[in-house]
């Protein structure tokens, strides 16, 4: 921005009507998202019971209790601790998962919106065909294909296929910044390339990065959840959200607490990964919201 840009409010563009409620949410998105990820990361130390032993075989498929808060699966372990356990090995795959998507995303957008010529058309050229290949589809062949995938190897998947989206949004603020007086003086005092993209014109797209990340987590929780519905993602016996849905999939009417549970985590964690990047959009951004 110039210095010569007034600081008011530009024709066409509101002021963020009910801030302070999506201030409010954000806040409570934030302590839902602690109480989880704290829940998550002690359940060694919280959850009642060993989530893949089965404790009394004839106490298969019980409705919650006070024994068992969220009631037993059909092969008798407990669903409360399965889910504590469950959500954090979906949390740390959606973590991790993401970071790898960051990390090529920014910088293939990088490298693509600061390339010129033929090696700038090859590289947005390559990322538009990238970002025709259906994500969803490409996992179930690459998943069908692998049997038995680890899950180091799960996540980097997850990872190496999610980047396209985030890299295109680089690009287009890397080709608006370049053009800025900033990096035409870092130029001229003799920087190279590199260090004009790490030093210049990286800190200055960190902010769709940070939003883009954050709602990239609930939907890598979502898919991840999906997958493993399938069979295709964590396998049992370990557990994780989307194993866990599917283990009381077959007799939801009777058994209606084994997938309620961890389908209610799913959704908490997702709607409070999207009401906190919503919020970090609007307070990070705020004179480009736009009126409907």
């Amino acid at each position: 921005m110039n210095s010569d840009t007034p600081l008011v409010q530009p024709r066409g563009v509101a002021p963020l009507r009910g801030w302070q409620p999506s201030r409010g949410a954000a806040v409570a998105a934030s302590v839902v998202l602690v109480i989880i990820i704290a829940a998550c990361a002690l359940a060694p130390l919280i959850a009642p019971y060993d989530p893949t032993v089965q404790p009394n075989i004839l106490a298969s498929s019980q409705p919650p209790s006070l024994a068992h808060p969220f009631g037993t699966d059909p092969y008798s372990r407990d669903v409360l601790s399965r889910v504590i356990h469950g959500g954090r090995v979906s949390l740390l795959v959606a973590v991790l998962a993401t970071l790898v998507s960051v990390t090529l995303g920014t910088a293939y957008g990088a490298a693509a919106g600061y390339a010129r010529g033929i090696s700038g058309a090859v590289l947005e050229r390559l990322l538009e065909a990238l970002l025709s290949i259906p994500r969803l589809l490409l996992l179930i062949a690459v998943f069908a294909a692998w049997r038995e995938v680890p899950i180091k190897g799960f996540i980097l998947i997850l990872g190496v296929t999610g980047w396209y989206g985030l890299a295109r949004l680089v690009r287009g603020q890397v080709l608006a910044l370049k053009a800025q007086d900033f990096v035409a003086s870092a130029h001229a005092l003799g920087a190279t390339r590199a260090r004009v993209i790490i030093r210049h014109i990286l800190p200055n797209v960190l902010t769709p990065v940070v939003v883009a990340a954050t709602l990239g987590l609930g939907h890598v929780i979502v898919l991840e959840a999906g997958l493993s519905y399938l069979g295709i993602g964590v396998r049992p016996p370990d557990p994780s959200w989307g194993n866990i849905i599917q283990d009381g999939s077959d007799q939801i009417a009777a058994h209606w607490w084994i997938s309620l549970f961890p389908g209610v985590a799913i959704v908490l964690t997702v709607m409070a990964f999207n009401v906190l990047g919503d919020a970090l959009l609007r307070e990070l951004r705020p004179r480009q919201i736009e009126t409907g």
